[in-house]
Order: C-alpha cells, then structure tokens, then sequence
C-alpha cells in the first residue's frame, strides 16, 4: 500500500525500507539513523572517484528496489540521477542533502569548480554542522516513509546528533590551538572550502585543475613559490587522488607532504569503530593539526569528554 504522507512524502505500510545512497559518509549517516530497520546500499565504491563515478549496470537493481534515494546533490551525482529517473522505482523519494542545507548564496565556487560551469563545490559533508542538517533531513525523510518506526528514528538520529554537535565543537577548540598563520590548507583535490569557513581556516591553494587533470608546469611553479611566500609547513594529498606532482610541489617548496587526507573514504575496515563519517572527521582533523603545528592531545581529550547536546 501507498499512500501521501502530510509532507507529501509517499509511506510504506510494513515498511523496512531500502534506502540507496552515494558516498560512504551519507551511507553511514543513513546507518546511524536507521540501524537494523533499514536495508542501506551505497552506490559509489570507496576509493573511486565521485565527481566522475559511472553506476554500473548491476546497480539498477539496488534502485530499482529503492523506497528512499539519499544523494549529496550541488551536481556530484548526475549519472545517478539519471539511471534513479530511468530505472527507479516509481514513486521513489530522492532527497538532495545539500539543496536542503544552504542556500545558493552559500555555494562556493572556485578554481576547480568554477562558476562558469554552474557546478558547485558539492564537499558540504566534511563541515559537521552540515553533516548534522544531513542528519536531520535523512531522519525526516526515513520516518515519514516508515511512520511505524519513527521513534526509533527520531532517538537514534538525536543520539548521533549528540555525537555529533560534541564532534564539532572538539573541531572548533583544536583548531584554536593553531597560530593565525598556520591555519592555512594547500590540498590536492578542493574538498575543504566549507570545512575551512566553518572551523576558521584558509584556503591558499588547490593543486587538481577543474578537469581532474594534473596542474601544468606554470601552475606547479606558481604553488611552489606562493608555499614559499605564505610559509605553509604541509602540503595534504588525498587517499583518491595520489600524485607525483604534488610530492615533487612539497620537496621543492621543503614542506610536508600528507597524503592520507579523506574526503569520502572511510578509514579502517567495515565494523571497526573508525570505518565512520564521525571516524573519518577525526583521522582528518589529527592529521592537520600534526602537520600545521597544532595539538592533537586537545582534540584527543576534548573527544573523551562526555558528549552533550
């Protein structure tokens, strides 16, 4: 049976629902809220790039199936988008997180997403007071699809919300134990930019083009001298993105090269503690803070303090 929901989403009688999603911190998100009641399947693999990611052809079955389909949104998934409208299942909900989390005026644009293009940076996850309107929308969306089970929902989301909001503010207090002049991001790939606006940092540098090529010569030199300028200590790589060129951009400029920087990879293995969005976030924040001279034992003690809303 379906039927309209008052918000105009369509309910499952009985329902334990199959929700498809995209990258692994979404994925995650929608375990947290949903635990066992829910049949989650993330479309993307880990390790593969997002921004050009092709569902294979064995993927119209997990849509096909799907009640919910959770997406980033801001342009990340458009082949996804395009095999949900052409092999979903009718009546499908597809949410689109970030369209839900801030407004066009917030998007950022950039050099490797240039607003000529009309495509936003899309990485809205990796700053956590995002990721917890993320939540809440995914909350929203699984209750009112399966009603009967909207308690649980609503308790496991403000359960994580709670985790989630001490996260953040942990972020917030580690980067306080950088200098001014050390909260500076030189990365390969251009995920940090909401990240950088939330937690007070500055972008100087991204070294991947828009086409997710390698920079040109004149490019490469121009990173080294401006590392050399601003006196940035690291250089961060990424766990999707390895490249020779920023190694020989770190060597030259006689600054760190960091190369397990994650945007949507998480770390350890499936059922560690650490395979998490919330894992990922802290494995992010250690590492900078070890690079650019900050104090990770902050951010580790803050961490073990009891979690409050």
């Amino acid at each position: 049976m379906l039927v309209l929901t008052s918000a105009g989403l369509p309910y499952v009688a009985g329902a334990s629902l199959h929700v498809a999603t995209t990258v692994a911190p979404l994925t995650d998100m929608v375990q947290q809220v949903g635990g066992a009641l829910l049949h989650v399947h993330g479309l993307v693999p880990e390790g593969v790039n997002s921004h050009t990611f092709q569902p294979a052809p064995g993927d119209v079955q997990y849509l096909a199936q799907a009640d919910l389909v959770v997406l980033n949104g801001l342009q990340l998934e458009i082949p996804i988008e395009k095999l949900v409208r052409s092999s979903g299942k009718p009546g499908v909900t597809v949410v689109k997180l970030g369209e839900h989390t801030i407004s066009q005026a917030e998007w950022v644009f950039d050099a490797s997403f240039p607003k000529a293009q009309g495509l936003p940076n899309p990485h809205l996850w990796l700053n956590v007071d995002y990721a917890m309107h993320y939540v809440t929308l995914i909350r929203d969306h699984v209750s009112a699809l399966d009603r009967d089970h909207a308690a649980v929902y609503h308790q496991n989301a403000a359960s994580y919300l709670t985790q989630l909001a001490h996260l953040d503010r942990c972020i917030t207090a580690a980067m306080h134990t950088l200098e001014p002049r050390q909260r500076k991001l030189l990365t390969y790939h251009d995920s940090w930019p909401y990240f950088a606006r939330r937690y007070g940092l500055t972008i100087v540098g991204v070294v991947q083009p828009a086409n997710f090529s390698e920079p040109s010569p004149r490019e490469v030199a121009r990173l080294i001298d401006q590392l050399r300028r601003e006196k940035v200590p690291a250089v961060f790589g990424s766990e999707v993105f390895p490249s020779k060129v920023l190694h020989k951009i770190a060597s030259e400029a006689g600054v760190r090269y960091v190369t397990t920087l994650r945007d949507d990879v998480l770390p350890g293995a499936p059922g560690e503690r650490d395979h998490s969005y919330m894992g990922m976030m802290r494995h992010n924040v250690t590492a900078m803070l070890e690079a650019l001279g900050g104090t990770p034992a902050t951010f580790t003690a803050c961490l073990q303090e009891p979690a409050t809303r």
